[in-house]
């Protein structure tokens, strides 16, 4: 399949959402590390719950304050946001965090590159997307990538870490299909508004994740536990969606997808600098590799950027 032919505005609109994606991996990236950390005082649904509370909160408010009653969607709508809702915040939140919770951060990792191949065929099944050679030799160059830094630094994939790595794969098939039931509704509505409404269709799901068992408030909490949450909240939860509904205005969905290699190499570093690990020797082909394979995805787009909905977010 030829390359599309984009106009100068189309590829500048492609830029944004490349430079937007490169930011949600850095964040998201980096949020196995915190999350252990918060694991040591705050149980997974109560982090999960903490998402979603903030993140309801934060961007409902900011959404209504910048478009009025541009902020409210057509009823037609709904069903397909609160599925979004379900899909990519309470099933993907809670999913991830349990897996973590029982797994390994290198595991969790090991088994991100899932992800793109998981978008791509729900995007060719819903005929969103082609598939074509130079991609899936992108993706393989770049699972390729991932792979010789993951395995080398032993990840397991072991009986004792079965259930959590059920669930991570889980909660990405969750994730994946929540990137193309999302898009179409990007031409139709700002990033901020999708993303206010999908957290705050997901709102019914705290009082299921918080109790006597997984108090919000949990005592003697120390404050790098704090920290980490605060990170939680504001990083990978409230900026990660933001930017990732304005990137898939932007790019396809598998392109959107495809630059989760790059979060096992951003996971690696964070590692080197927090838990002073050496270096892997495989480390700068896994880099080349990652990177050269993201970049021939993002280089074939598949999909031309949707027509922007509103200027503010």
């Amino acid at each position: 399949m030829a390359t599309l032919s984009l106009s100068p505005l189309e590829r500048a609109r492609r830029s944004q959402g490349v430079a937007a994606l490169l930011l949600v991996q850095l964040f998201f990236g980096l949020f196995p590390l915190f999350g252990k950390v918060a694991f040591g005082s705050f149980r997974a649904q109560a982090v999960g719950a903490w998402r979603i509370a903030v993140g309801g909160l934060v961007l409902g408010s900011l959404a209504a304050a910048l478009h009025g009653r541009k902020f409210l969607p057509d009823r037609a709508d709904l069903p397909r946001l609160f599925l979004c809702g379900l899909l990519g915040i309470v099933l993907n939140m809670v999913m991830f965090l349990e897996g973590l919770q029982r797994s390994t951060a290198v595991n969790v990792a090991l088994l991100l590159p899932l992800i793109p191949v998981f978008t791509l065929i729900v995007a060719v099944l819903a005929r969103q997307e082609r598939f074509d050679l130079p991609r899936a030799i992108g993706m393989a160059v770049a699972f390729a990538g991932a792979g010789l830094v993951l395995f080398e630094r032993g990840g397991r994939l072991g009986s004792d870490h079965l259930t959590g790595n059920l669930l991570v794969v889980g909660n990405e098939l969750c994730y994946a299909i929540y990137f193309v039931l999302l898009r179409p509704l990007l031409g139709k509505y700002p990033p901020l508004v999708l993303t206010a409404w999908v957290f705050l269709l997901s709102a019914w799901a705290i009082p299921l994740l918080v109790g006597p068992a997984t108090p919000l408030v949990p005592e003697a909490a120390p404050t790098e536990a704090w920290l980490s949450i605060l990170y939680i909240v504001i990083f990978p939860t409230i900026f990660t969606y933001l930017l990732n509904s304005f990137a898939l205005a932007r790019v396809s969905a598998s392109t959107a997808a495809a630059f989760i290699f790059l979060q096992p190499m951003i996971t690696v570093v964070g590692a080197l600098w927090w838990l002073d690990e050496a270096l892997p020797g495989h480390f700068a082909l896994s880099m080349l590799l990652t990177f050269g394979g993201v970049r021939l995805v993002a280089r074939r787009p598949v999909a031309r950027p949707l027509a922007p909905a509103a200027t503010r977010f």
